[in-house]
């Protein structure tokens, strides 16, 4: 299979992110969303992303130019027709991933790859609605995008091994390091994290610490770059009850159960930077 043409649906945090990461390393990518006004918002975060890192001297102005220049935006899943892969990264809801997937298998093109970005969703389940199980895979990047390294490649129980050779392959292509994951919920990486950073939030609930003070404790005493709270926030307090609820349900294991605060600030609606509020405030 050979990957050319890369379609992204969402130009959200991850969406964009994954645009710039393709646009970069100079590869053709159509970003999707359902509303112009957030592709433009999307545009516009790579156009700034870009322009830091010239600020920094770690890309030049006509580098950023070139990569600006491989990027097309939509707001249309017809658009994605003729893409060879196309990363589904919107919202961490399985009935949208469902129905979305159900849509690309029916307009791009036979031989494209489709794959999921989701941090804890079931690639099998997400393959069974579509016509091509085969040619299905999880591609899950990491925030932010353009920075890090990693991008689990999760095969669902029908993904060919030429599907996970060719998505193997992109993502080397783009200076990502791939590693193999077996369809399981949470995969690796969120499997261990979420419930690190749910743990802190029943910390904070039980008041054994003020969330800068757990945020403190981890940097300094486990040499974390960022605290569990503080990270929760950058993530999304909803990508991390959505990710504890998968966890929860699909093992039926207790200590997956989410956090009461973490339930009851999403009820308030904080959802942590993208809101403006979470453990911390950032209005």
């Amino acid at each position: 299979m050979s990957i050319g043409k890369i379609g992204v649906v969402g130009a959200g945090t991850m969406g964009n992110g994954i645009t710039q990461a393709f646009a970069v390393a100079g590869r053709k990518v159509v970003m999707m969303d359902v509303a112009e006004a957030q592709v433009q918002r999307g545009l516009a975060t790579i156009s700034a992303s870009l322009d830091r890192l010239i600020k920094k001297d770690r890309m030049s102005a006509p580098q950023k130019d070139a990569a600006m220049a491989c990027i097309t935006t939509v707001s249309s899943l017809d658009a994605l027709a003729d893409c060879d892969l196309v990363i589904e990264a919107a919202t961490e809801n399985v009935d949208l991933k469902l129905r979305i997937f159900a849509d690309l298998d029916r307009i791009v093109k036979p031989e494209a790859i489709l794959a999921s970005n989701t941090s804890s969703i079931s690639i099998t389940r997400l393959a069974a609605g579509t016509q091509r199980p085969g040619q299905v895979i999880g591609m899950h990047f990491f925030n932010p995008v353009p920075v890090m390294a990693l991008v689990e490649l999760i095969n669902g129980l029908q993904t060919s091994a030429a599907t996970y050779s060719a998505v193997e392959d992109v993502a080397k292509a783009i200076g990502k390091t791939p590693i193999k994951v077996k369809n399981s919920p949470g995969f690796v990486v969120n499997r261990m994290l979420c419930p690190m950073i749910n743990e802190a939030v029943f910390a904070l609930g039980e008041g054994l610490a003020t969330a800068a003070e757990i945020d403190e404790a981890m940097k300094l005493g486990c040499n974390h770059p960022i605290g569990p709270l503080a990270l929760c926030d950058l993530i999304g307090l909803d990508v991390e009850l959505a990710v504890m609820q998968v966890l929860y349900e699909g093992t039926k294991d207790p200590k997956y159960r989410p956090a009461p605060l973490l339930v009851e600030m999403l009820e308030a609606g904080y959802l942590g930077r993208k809101s403006g509020k979470g453990f911390y405030d950032y209005k």
